[in-house]
């Protein structure tokens, strides 16, 4: 099945969630909440939500042509596109990242970063390798069960 979404969708959307708690994210923290939206989105539904690759550099899994958007931003908070419609990504989807944004958005860009430095994922594809669908399906899905024991 073909995604639905870009990884700009997908940050856009997380974007306009930090917005709207007058909140801003970095381009790490930004990158981490799109990796983990990805990662788990295949973990349940066996499906990606965008295309865009994901490779395993240094401080953690990064979607590449997101981080050539706002790397003028430097280590600052990334502004929400004011043109961005929330509405443009389905109901269900829509939901689907609120929990992401809720479970992962709590935690500092650092601390995101060390998470995915844990993940089977990243470590098989660092330094700056592709990390495949099928691995990161299969590593958050390992994630997902450790995290439902605890």
């Amino acid at each position: 099945m073909e995604p639905n979404y870009t990884a700009q969708d997908i940050a856009n959307y997380f974007l306009f969630k930090a917005a709207k708690d007058e909140e801003l994210l970095s381009n790490l923290k930004l990158q981490k909440l799109v990796y983990y939206a990805q990662g788990i989105h295949l973990a349940y539904n066996g499906t990606p939500m965008f295309k865009d690759i994901i490779k395993a550099w240094t401080y953690g899994p990064v979607v590449p042509t997101l981080y050539r958007i706002y790397k003028q931003y430097g280590p600052g908070g990334v502004p929400a596109d004011e043109s961005f419609n929330p509405k443009s990504i389905d109901k269900d989807m829509r939901e689907f990242l609120d929990e992401i944004y809720k479970a992962f958005g709590q935690f500092s860009a650092t601390r995101l970063m060390d998470f995915t430095h844990t993940d089977k994922c990243w470590k098989d594809a660092h330094p700056n390798g592709i990390i495949s669908h099928k691995s990161m399906q299969e590593s958050l899905k390992k994630y997902l069960k450790n995290d439902k024991k605890n």
